[in-house]
C-alpha cells in the first residue's frame, strides 16, 4: 500500500473499493459464502462493487466476511483508518481517529476496535524452540489512587503477562493474577519447554523454570537487571514500556473488557517492527478476512 496519504485510495471510494479488492483477492474474486471462484462482476449504478456467485447464487462485496461487513462507513475511511493506526507506535486514541478522519467518536471508538481485531492472531504459533531464549515477565496495569480527584482507594489493576522470544515474537495475555499456576499455564501452552527460560527473580517461575531446558534469572530485589550481557529480561520490560507509553501518552484509561484487543495490537506492532508501516497496514487488512465483531459482542474471549 502506498504510504503517501495523498493516495486516492484514502479519499476516493472507487479507488479504495478496487485497492481493497486487488489486496484480498489478487487472484480474482471468491465467494465468502461458499467458497467458489465463479463468480461474476454485477453492472449497475446501484449494485456498484458487487460480485455474483455463479453456484451459490448468493450475492457479495469485498466486505462481505470481513470487519467491515454491514458497515455504513465508506472504505476510504476505513483504508485511513487502518493507515493511521498502522503507523501509530504509541497508538491513537478514538478522539483523535475521528477528528482526523472525520466521523464521530463513537464510530471512530467501534472502527478502533476492530481494527485491532484484524491485528489478533486467533491461532498464534508457539514461540522459541531449542536454542532459543524466551522472556517472561509480568506488569500492571491501571491508575494510581493518588491521581483520583474525590477516591481516595487504590483503582483495580490489571495484570498481563508478555512472553517474548529474543530476536522473535511477543505474546502478551491479560491474566486473573500472578500466582505460580496462572503464570505456569500461559508459558507451558505458548513457549516450547525446548526453550531457555529467562525471568527476574518471582518464586513463582521457580518450579515451571524445571520444565524447560534450562531457566536463568536476574535478580530484581537486589537491584540486578542484567549480568553478563546474557541473564537479563529486559526485552520484555521493553516491550512493557511501549505499552505504557501507549496508555499515558494516549488511550489514558482502558477497561478490564477491551485489555486483551489492545495487547493484540502492542503485540501485532511489535511482531512487524522490521516492516514498513505499509506492509503492516496490508497485513491488517488481509486480517479482517473471516472476522466480525457486533455492537452485542464488545468482549470476546482472549484466546478465542
Amino acid at each position: 500500500m502506498n504510504i503517501d496519504l495523498t493516495n486516492p485510495i484514502f479519499h476516493d471510494e472507487q479507488a479504495a473499493r478496487k485497492h481493497l479488492e486487488a489486496t484480498r483477492w489478487p487472484d480474482g474474486p471468491w465467494c465468502p459464502h461458499c467458497g467458489s471462484t465463479n463468480a461474476m462482476r454485477m453492472k449497475g449504478k446501484t449494485q456498484a462493487g458487487m460480485f455474483l456467485c455463479r453456484d451459490c447464487r448468493d450475492k457479495f462485496t469485498v466486505r462481505s466476511g470481513t470487519v467491515m461487513e454491514r458497515s455504513h462507513v465508506p472504505l476510504a475511511k476505513w483504508l485511513l483508518a487502518f493507515r493511521l493506526l498502522a503507523g501509530a507506535k504509541k497508538g491513537m486514541s478514538a478522539m483523535q481517529l475521528g477528528r482526523t478522519i472525520g466521523v464521530t467518536y463513537k464510530t471512530a471508538w467501534f472502527l478502533g476496535h476492530r481494527i485491532r481485531e484484524c491485528m489478533r492472531d486467533p491461532n498464534p504459533a508457539p514461540i522459541g524452540g531449542t536454542n532459543k531464549v524466551v522472556e517472561a515477565d509480568e506488569s500492571f496495569f491501571g491508575g494510581k489512587a493518588k491521581n483520583r480527584a474525590h477516591r481516595k482507594e487504590p483503582p483495580k489493576k490489571e495484570a498481563v503477562m508478555t512472553l517474548l522470544e529474543r530476536d522473535g515474537e511477543a505474546r502478551s495475555f491479560h491474566i486473573a493474577d500472578v500466582t505460580a499456576k496462572t503464570l505456569r499455564e500461559a508459558l507451558v501452552t505458548t513457549a516450547s519447554r525446548a526453550s531457555y527460560l529467562m525471568t527476574d527473580d518471582n518464586a513463582a517461575y521457580i518450579k515451571v523454570g524445571k520444565e524447560y531446558a534450562g531457566h536463568g534469572s536476574v535478580i530484581h530485589s537486589k537491584n540486578e537487571y542484567a549480568r553478563g550481557g546474557f541473564w537479563h529480561v529486559n526485552t520484555a520490560e521493553c516491550h512493557f514500556s511501549l505499552m505504557k507509553r501507549s496508555v499515558f501518552g494516549s488511550h489514558h484509561v482502558i477497561s478490564e473488557a477491551h485489555l486483551f484487543r489492545y495487547l493484540a495490537e502492542w503485540d501485532f506492532k511489535f511482531n512487524t517492527r522490521n516492516i514498513s508501516d505499509s506492509e503492516r497496514t496490508t497485513l491488517m487488512v488481509r486480517g479482517a478476512e473471516g472476522k466480525r465483531l457486533l455492537y452485542d459482542q464488545p468482549r470476546q474471549a482472549a484466546h478465542a
